[in-house]
C-alpha cells in the first residue's frame, strides 16, 4: 500500500552538495551563506535587508525587544496559530490580547482587532494561516483611525508613529496580495524555514521589513544583529576578516543566529523555489476538484491557488464534531495517509488556561478547530498521490459508519 507522509522534508542533490561545499570552506557558523541567503530573501520581498535567525520564534521575539515592548504594553493576535506566535509576547513581559477569528478566513476578526485596541496596545501579530494573506490594507486601516491613541514608549515607536504590524508569516514565503509579495506588507514580515516549510533550512527563519523613510535599515539591521548575538559589537566572521579580535557587548542579548550550513541548505531550496512552488499549486487544484461535491469547507479556494502559498491544505467537515473529524483522520491513517490538525485554539491548552483563557470567549476558533482536517501538500507527492490521497478521503467521507 502506499504511504503518503504529512510533511517530510524536500532534500535533493542540491541541497546536499551546497552543505558540502560550506563544511568543506572552513567556516560553518554564521558568514557569507547567511549574508548571501539575506540578500536573495530581500530580492524576492523586494524590501532592503532581512536579517536571518535560527527560528521564526527568535526573529518575532527579537522584533519585540528592538521595538522595547515589555510589560505594561499589549500586544493583538489570534487564538488559531502555532503557540510561538503567542509565546513571545509573554517571553517580553507583555500582556497578549486574543481576539476570535472570523470561521471564514480563519483570520482574526478585524472588527474585533478594533474593539481590542487601546492605549496599552503596541503590536498587532497577525497570522497569515495556510499561506494565505491577511488583509493587511484593513488592519492598516483600522491602525490610522485608532492613531491618536498611541502612545510611544521609545524613539523607535515615536518613529513609527503608530501601532506597529508584525507579521507571523511563517506559511507565506512567496505568497501575494494585489501584486504585492509577502514581506512588503506589514511593517515587519517573518518567515519560517523549520523542516515542514514550502521553503526549508532545516531550522531557520528570517524577518523583513518595510518602514517609513525616516526609519534607517541599516540601522535596524544593526539592532536585530545585536540582539540575536549576546549584543555583541562585531561578529565572529567580521572579526575575522578584519583580522581583529577586539569587540564590545552594547546589550544583553540572546544566541539566535542562523548558521552557514542552515543558510546552504536555503540557497539550494532558492534555487529550485519555482519547482516547488508549482506542485504545491498543483497537489491543491486536484484536491479542490475531487473534493469540490463534498460537504466540505474549503480555504484554498481556486480564486486563491496562484497568489497562495499554498504551504497548508485546510478543510472542514461542515456540521461535523470533533469525534467524527477524529474517525475520519483513523480512517485515512489506515489507508497508510497522514493527515493533521491546524490548529487546536490556544485557550485549549493548560499554560493558556492557567493564565485565564477561556475557549468559550473564542467560539469561531473552537467551532473552526472541531471539525478540521489538514491534508498532506508537499513536493514529495505527485499527482497521482495527490489523486490517491483526494479519492481515499471522498471515499471514506461517503462511507455508511462515518
Amino acid at each position: 500500500m502506499k504511504k503518503i507522509e504529512f510533511s517530510p522534508p524536500d532534500i535533493t542533490e542540491k541541497e546536499i552538495s551546497h552543505v558540502i561545499d560550506t563544511l568543506k570552506s572552513g567556516w560553518i557558523t554564521t558568514g557569507n551563506k547567511v549574508r548571501e541567503f539575506e540578500q536573495n530573501i530581500s530580492y524576492i520581498c523586494q524590501t532592503k535587508k532581512t536579517k536571518c535567525m535560527n527560528s521564526a520564534t527568535s526573529c518575532l521575539e527579537m522584533v519585540l525587544r528592538i521595538l522595547d515592548i515589555q510589560e505594561g504594553d499589549e500586544v493583538i493576535t489570534t487564538p488559531y496559530t502555532y503557540a510561538a506566535t503567542c509565546n513571545v509576547i509573554y517571553h517580553v513581559g507583555a500582556k497578549p490580547v486574543l481576539v476570535d477569528i472570523d470561521e471564514n478566513t480563519l483570520q482574526m476578526n478585524y472588527e474585533k482587532v478594533f474593539e481590542a485596541i487601546n492605549k496599552n496596545t503596541k503590536v498587532i501579530i497577525p497570522v497569515d494561516l495556510g499561506g494565505i494573506l491577511c488583509d493587511y490594507d484593513k488592519i492598516f486601516e483600522i491602525l490610522e483611525t485608532k492613531k491618536g491613541d498611541f502612545k510611544p514608549k521609545n524613539f523607535l515607536q515615536e518613529k513609527i508613529g503608530r501601532i506597529v504590524i508584525l507579521a507571523d508569516s511563517s506559511h507565506s514565503f512567496g505568497a501575494y496580495k494585489q501584486e504585492k509579495i509577502s514581506g512588503m506588507l506589514a511593517d515587519f514580515t517573518v518567515f519560517s524555514f523549520h523542516a515542514v516549510k514550502n521553503l526549508t533550512c532545516a531550522e531557520g527563519g528570517a524577518v523583513t521589513w518595510n518602514l517609513n523613510k525616516n526609519i534607517s535599515d541599516d540601522e535596524i539591521y544593526q539592532k536585530l544583529s545585536l540582539f540575536s548575538l549576546h549584543g555583541q559589537s562585531v561578529d565572529a566572521y567580521s572579526k575575522a576578516k578584519l583580522k581583529k579580535w577586539e569587540y564590545d557587548i552594547l546589550v544583553p542579548g540572546f544566541k539566535c543566529n542562523m548558521t552557514d550550513i542552515h543558510a546552504s541548505i536555503g540557497l539550494a531550496q532558492l534555487e529550485r523555489i519555482e519547482e516547488i512552488y508549482k506542485m504545491r499549486k498543483k497537489i491543491v487544484k486536484i484536491y479542490n476538484e475531487v473534493l469540490c461535491d463534498q460537504n466540505l469547507k474549503i480555504f484554498q479556494e481556486d480564486e486563491k491557488i496562484d497568489s497562495s502559498s499554498c504551504h497548508l491544505y485546510i478543510v472542514n467537515l461542515v456540521d461535523k464534531d470533533e469525534n467524527y473529524r477524529n474517525k475520519i483522520m483513523s480512517s485515512m491513517s489506515e489507508k497508510n495517509i497522514d493527515t493533521n490538525i491546524h490548529y487546536k485554539p490556544l485557550p485549549m491548552f493548560t499554560v493558556y488556561k492557567n493564565k485565564g483563557f477561556n475557549i468559550k470567549n473564542f467560539p469561531n476558533a473552537y467551532k473552526v478547530y472541531k471539525n478540521e482536517i489538514t491534508l498532506p501538500v508537499h513536493n514529495l507527492m505527485n499527482e497521482e498521490d495527490a489523486f490517491y490521497v483526494a479519492d481515499n478521503l471522498k471515499k471514506i467521507l461517503n462511507e455508511k459508519y462515518c
